[in-house]
């Protein structure tokens, strides 16, 4: 969680990218924050597998790292996320907006594109990774 006296868009976004869970803007209220400080602890106290795997596509949440067919894959923190939270869900479907609120942790306008644009860079990623010998 960062705690900061920015409060400008494009710094929201560099921290969240940068995987930050949330973001709290100077000035603030205590009861605000203790109650997004809540939120995290129950996110982290929610039990998971440590390796989740779809046939040869494996992420480990605990090293965070990513392997198809043996060879790892370089995600960005929020392809990593976005990876992870695909796969809990695994034959479920999940709309934009779940998408948004889960990985980006934001509630914007889903008729923007970057759940798009960042399923186009996993499956770049992970079907290279199948087809590298």
């Amino acid at each position: 969680m960062l705690l900061t006296g920015a409060n400008q868009l494009e710094e929201r976004i560099r921290g969240l990218d940068a995987g930050a869970d949330d973001y709290v803007a100077k000035p603030f209220a205590f009861a605000e924050l203790a109650a997004r400080i809540r939120a995290v602890l129950r996110r982290g106290a929610r039990p998971g597998q440590a390796v989740l795997q779809i046939d040869d596509l494996k992420l480990d949440r605990l090293s965070h790292t990513v392997q198809r067919a043996g060879r790892s894959i370089d995600l960005s923190p929020k392809e990593f996320a976005l990876l992870e939270f695909l796969m809990m869900h695994r034959g479920q479907a999940v709309s934009r907006s779940a998408i948004v609120e889960q990985v980006w942790k934001l509630n914007f306008d889903t008729m923007t594109n970057v759940v798009d644009v960042y399923i186009n860079y996993l499956r770049r990623k992970i079907d290279l990774a199948s087809t590298a010998r």
